[in-house]
């Protein structure tokens, strides 16, 4: 068992009701997670989220499910059945947060609604991600991370100039609404402090992702030409960008004079600084070929190492390009203890990088792994609604919940919180 009141997190004593599935809103719930709060994840009695199901899979169990569900607990209600959608309301009644991710009107049609579900608990806040929002002519279409990228625009932004437009290398409108639903929630959570009335959110993946186009809209709005794709390059500052080496490829970006005169100094070329064409960065970028040609006679006769050490030294930004593998491995993650390894009875350790922000008066202990499905139905509905063994053997009966016949993996789940990074 998952104590929320024990939790000396910033939101200790939350109690949040995850009716979400994959990505947006399993990622939300663990960041809350993260943070404290009790997250109790409603699942379908016979698949679960559809993560469970998604790879990658390590010894038959989803790599992807455990890392988004940490420290959740599992009840299974099938919301179909009458009385599992009257133990869904019981549940919200004693909860802080509400979040589904339904296609708009499927909770309403299931009578856990925003409204019906608010009457029952006015101080609720209550959460709907979806991939267009609750309104508008789109709201009914189905949408994936991918459709999003597309309708959002980004990817008219991302590739070569010459080349096809490119999707981002990660579900970005998934988890940007995620980080805004969890934004969001939390700022409402003090609302309900001031007010004593709850809120209902709409987030939409489409806004969440457009709204980060910031570069691009500020393009748009100064010319009335929609911007288009100009590679690892800034489409308004330069040197900033992609650089060959002799091994690979060194990031640079100089986003201002000074930076610049530092540039020119670290390929040995001083005569950049006189030349009227590389005066400003306006200018820079006007001449970017030119430019880069220029800094590319340096950078390709030496390596990555070469390139990035000579760069730091002089106050350069600059990087080599890791992979995800050198990424995780680096000492600066290493130093401030961001990647977080969770031990699951099943996975074995599953090393991730969780909610990155620090907490100066908070130190988040180890997580518990995901939960087996449906494995804190009967507790759940025993702690936090006062069901009896009874009526918990009734709602299985009647096909409304289904309760495991084992409880080892709680155990284990609960055995292994305080494990740190």
């Amino acid at each position: 068992m998952i104590d929320a009141a024990a939790s000396t997190g910033p939101l200790a004593g939350v109690r949040v009701l995850d009716c979400t599935r994959v990505l947006a809103g399993p990622y939300c719930t663990a960041l809350l997670a993260d943070l404290g709060a009790e997250v109790i994840k409603v699942e379908s009695p016979a698949l679960g989220d559809d993560a469970r199901s998604l790879g990658p899979f390590r010894d038959g169990e989803s790599v992807y499910f455990s890392i988004l569900n940490r420290s959740k607990r599992s009840v299974t209600l099938d919301l179909k059945h009458v009385e599992a959608q009257g133990v869904l309301l019981d549940l919200a009644e004693q909860a802080d947060v509400f979040i589904e991710n339904f296609r708009p009107g499927v909770a309403e049609r299931l009578g856990i609604g925003h409204e019906a579900v608010m009457a029952r608990n006015p101080r609720l806040v209550y959460a709907s991600i979806s991939g267009f929002g609750q309104s508008g002519p789109m709201a009914q279409l189905p949408a994936y991370d991918l459709v999003i990228q597309a309708a959002s625009g980004l990817m008219s932004l991302t590739g070569q100039p010459d080349g096809e437009p490119t999707k981002v290398g990660e579900s970005i409108g998934d988890l940007v609404a995620g980080l805004y639903a969890a934004f969001a929630i939390t700022t409402a959570l003090r609302a309900v402090e001031r007010t004593g009335r709850g809120d209902y959110l709409d987030v939409a993946m489409l806004d969440c992702l457009m709204s980060l186009e910031v570069t691009a809209q500020s393009q748009l709005a100064a010319t009335g030409v929609a911007p288009g794709r100009v590679g690892n390059r800034h489409p308004l500052s330069t040197p900033f960008g992609t650089y060959r080496a002799l091994d690979g490829h060194v990031v640079i970006a100089a986003a201002n004079d000074d930076v610049f005169a530092r540039v020119a100094t670290m390929v040995e070329d001083a005569a950049l600084l006189g030349d009227e064409r590389f005066a400003t960065d306006e200018s820079r970028t006007r001449h970017e070929a030119l430019l880069r040609a220029r800094i590319e006679a340096w950078t390709s006769t030496r390596s990555v190492y070469e390139a990035v050490t000579r760069a730091r030294e002089l106050g350069v930004p600059c990087s080599g390009i890791a992979d995800l593998a050198e990424a995780m491995a680096s000492e600066q993650l290493a130093a401030r203890g961001s990647v977080t390894t969770m031990h699951h009875p099943d996975l074995g350790d599953v090393a991730y990088v969780g909610q990155p922000v620090r907490f100066a008066s908070f130190e988040p202990g180890g997580p518990a792994p995901s939960p087996r499905l449906g494995g804190d139905t009967a507790d759940v509905l025993a702690e936090v609604l006062g069901r009896s063994a009874d009526e918990i053997a009734h709602l299985q009966r009647v096909g409304a919940v289904r309760v495991p016949t084992s409880s080892s993996r709680v155990v284990a789940r609960e055995e292994s919180r305080g494990n740190g990074h």
